[in-house]
């Protein structure tokens, strides 16, 4: 899809990220059984850190992260930071899934803002994918819009590679960026690469405390046509299980050499 301009969602003022890091991080053990899977270290930097630092340099103020498994080691660990602003919002005593982590956050958003998965992180080729997916977000026809990786069977972009992921694939795309599921296909081409620009809007009547996830309301906008997708340019790392983070160092490596 092209890019918007002026009508773009960074114009329009984001400044607010959700952080997702709540998880339990179940397919990383037995390294989560010490440590929450956002500290988890590549190449010398938490998970969390890959995730937080972009942030700041796309011109993020504020950054929401949620905390459950291992609560205090996250809270103890971005307690220094002020770029991005750092404001916790606690799940300790249930998860709320990611739609009703998010909700729980609102406050804290503003109208228009993004999120971000604590697990999934790319390397750029070229201009900042977080800029171009807020320049992107275009609200006249769009409800959501979500960064997705093209799947190495798929892409057609030369330089963009997916390293980690070994999903059939979630969304199908159209010329003009409209998604729909992969169904009943075997196999689709893109796979959601863990960061989406979302509308506070969207999440009218949704109850405080409520538990569901962000595919509710996605659902919501692919039956109307809302739900848009902009292709991720560089390379992206799913970081799910403790063999994915040196298969993702090694890739690092290899992509900073070429």
């Amino acid at each position: 899809m092209t890019e918007a301009g002026a009508a773009g969602g960074h114009a329009a003022g984001i400044h607010a990220a959700m952080v997702l890091a709540a998880g339990l991080g179940t397919r990383m053990r037995p390294i989560t059984d010490r440590i929450p899977k956002p500290l988890v270290t590549l190449a010398g930097k938490t998970l969390l850190d890959h995730v937080l630092d972009p942030l700041a340099e796309a011109g993020l103020t504020r950054a929401v992260v949620n905390v459950h498994h291992l609560a205090d080691q996250i809270e103890a660990a971005v307690a220094g930071r002020t770029a991005p602003q750092i404001i916790i919002s606690d799940e300790r005593g249930a998860l709320l899934d990611s739609g009703g982590g998010v909700a729980q956050a609102l406050p804290h958003l503003g109208q228009t803002f993004m999120i971000r998965n604590a697990d999934s992180l790319w390397i750029d080729r070229g201009r900042s994918n977080l800029l171009r997916l807020m320049d992107g977000f275009d609200p006249a026809r769009m409800d959501t819009l979500l960064l997705l990786a093209a799947l190495p069977e798929a892409s057609t972009m030369a330089g963009n590679d997916s390293v980690g992921f070994d999903g059939p694939g979630d969304f199908f795309m159209d010329r003009d960026g409209r998604l729909t599921r992969r169904g009943a296909a075997a196999a689709a081409p893109y796979a959601y690469a863990g960061a989406a620009i979302m509308r506070a809007a969207d999440f009218d009547g949704r109850q405080a405390g409520e538990v569901f996830s962000l595919n509710r309301l996605w659902n919501a906008s692919l039956d109307t046509g809302r739900l848009f997708g902009l292709v991720l340019e560089g390379l992206w790392l799913h970081v799910g299980t403790p063999g994915a983070i040196a298969q993702a160092e090694a890739a690092m490596a290899d992509w900073n050499r070429a």
